[in-house]
């Protein structure tokens, strides 16, 4: 499912250093990518990864960033110019926030929740898509956004807004997809369901996968590595043909 022995390129995971974002630079590692972890907060626990990528014998290069500041994307690129050439963007760096109704939302929390969530996106796409296109001298590569079930169950009295920032994220897979795949780019997105990872805790709920597994129609929640495995996929010449697909990763909910 990987590239070829005589290729390094290098796939880039925003908020690669937890969760989803984890699993996806550990499985590419695998799959013969050089690694860009990008992360907020926890420069320990991308560390932690970093050294995972250097166990599967690839190379792994730990950038601090908010997704959200444009400042700090330009500069995350700007590092990227200097590891290699960039083929994969895992757009999953996003955020929640603590279960509440829309009349209770604060303007704050608003436009925090759409600028790293759909702005975040939107820069890292537009940054990619310049290093990769063939319009722009580049050889093309895959753009996968993670995406979110939410999208479409809505989160009533939970994270509407959540809901509507991962529903822009479809939009732009779709829209983007279309607008660069001429030029080699493929952008698809992965909608994963419940999840059991941290981000749950972040929103105040830290057993909400266990509450919910009983309304998902297999029982349980799914795990990173399961989001992971679609992305993997997606990124890889296996899924040459595609453009604009959402592949729901969500036990069936």
């Amino acid at each position: 499912m990987g590239v070829s022995s005589t290729e390094k390129p290098v796939a880039l995971v925003t908020g690669g250093s937890r969760g989803i974002g984890r699993a996806c630079a550990l499985g590419l590692a695998e799959d013969g990518y050089d690694i860009v972890i990008n992360y907020v907060g926890n420069k320990q626990a991308a560390n932690e990864v970093a050294a995972g990528v250097a166990a599967r014998h690839r190379r792994a290069l730990v950038v601090q960033g908010d997704v959200g500041s444009e400042a700090d994307m330009l500069q995350l690129f700007k590092a990227v110019d200097g590891f290699g050439r960039l083929a994969v963007l895992v757009n999953n760096a996003g955020v929640v926030d603590v279960a509440a109704r829309v009349d209770e939302m604060s303007l704050e929390r608003l436009i925090r929740m759409m600028q790293i969530n759909v702005i975040g996106s939107f820069l890292c796409a537009r940054e990619a898509v310049k290093r990769m296109s063939t319009r722009h001298g580049g050889k093309g590569g895959a753009i996968i956004n993670i995406g979110s079930v939410a999208a479409i169950l809505g989160a009533p009295a939970q994270y509407v807004d959540y809901a509507a920032a991962k529903g822009a994220v479809d939009s732009m897979t779709i829209g983007l997809g279309r607008e660069v795949a001429a030029e080699g780019i493929r952008v698809n997105a992965v909608r994963p369901g419940l999840i059991e990872t941290d981000i749950h805790a972040s929103g105040g709920i830290p057993d909400r996968v266990q509450k919910l597994a009983g309304f998902v129609p297999m029982q349980r929640g799914g795990t990173a590595e399961e989001v992971a495995d679609s992305v993997r996929w997606l990124a890889s010449p296996k899924a040459s043909y595609v453009v604009g697909a959402i592949i729901t990763v969500s036990g069936g909910r």
